[in-house]
């Protein structure tokens, strides 16, 4: 058996999430589907991690095995050849037997766009971001340096996931301006996220850069670890998974 590495770009708007469902749409059930043609078998494809209904991804990152003699395909062209056009391969690179994508990541990046404008969102943007009309970027930015570090995030973590420890260190939160003038992008990184962990971040962050939290607020939302202090989850569609990292 060889195993391959395969790297994801999808527009999860008219998806039911990443993860297989038995009536659902999702981005692993239209993979596992294309293999299926291509190989002649069922092939369980295991991926960086889940993304939710209608979240996107420029960098998801996937393994599955098959047979050593075919390990030459041209994975990205065949793949592409029968996927919706709301997926499309990557890359494509054979991987040593014990690779795994989602326990050998190292950490993970995430952008959340949104759009500033409150009287019209433009309609070739509206499914990429969230409009939550004018904000303060200095307050914003002021929160996410309360957010960033080594922290107990259980305050931003949603139900649904049974996690050792909801303890994680998010290396960077930083604003990029977006595709117009009406958008800002906000980066995070971390070593890994909870359920819903970055919109959940996000929200608390616009909170505060609308002037509904103090910077104190924020403060204490994360140390109380009480997910019913932080403000709502904002919408999926803001949401993209850019990329994974792995060892060298």
């Amino acid at each position: 058996m060889t195993r391959i590495k395969l790297t994801l770009a999808y527009d999860g708007t008219d998806f039911c999430g990443w993860q297989l469902q038995p009536r659902d749409r999702t981005v692993q059930g239209e993979l596992e589907k294309a293999l299926e043609v291509i190989l002649g078998t069922k092939v369980r494809v295991h991926g960086s991690g889940r993304t939710d209904s209608g979240v996107h991804a420029l960098g998801q990152v996937v393994h599955f095995d098959c047979a050593e003699k075919r390990r030459g395909l041209t994975w990205q062209r065949s793949l592409n050849g029968l996927l919706p056009p709301d997926v499309r391969v990557l890359d494509a690179v054979p991987v040593p037997d014990d690779f795994h994508a989602r326990y050998w990541a190292r950490a993970k990046t995430y952008e959340y766009a949104l759009w500033h404008e409150r009287m019209f969102c433009l309609p070739q943007r509206s499914r990429y971001v969230w409009n939550c009309g004018p904000v303060d970027f200095e307050r914003m930015e002021a929160a996410a340096r309360i957010l960033a570090g080594e922290h107990d995030f259980a305050a931003f973590q949603n139900v649904g996931t049974d996690v050792g420890s909801t303890v994680r260190t998010v290396s960077g939160i930083s604003r990029q301006e977006g595709v117009t003038g009406h958008e800002s992008v906000w980066r995070f990184t971390a070593t890994g996220f909870l359920k819903q962990m970055v919109r959940n971040l996000m929200g608390c962050m616009v909170a505060c850069g609308r002037g509904k939290l103090t910077t104190e607020e924020v403060r204490a939302i994360l140390v109380s670890g009480d997910r019913t202090c932080a403000p709502a989850t904002v919408p999926p569609q803001g949401l993209t998974l850019v990329r994974v990292d792995y060892p060298a």
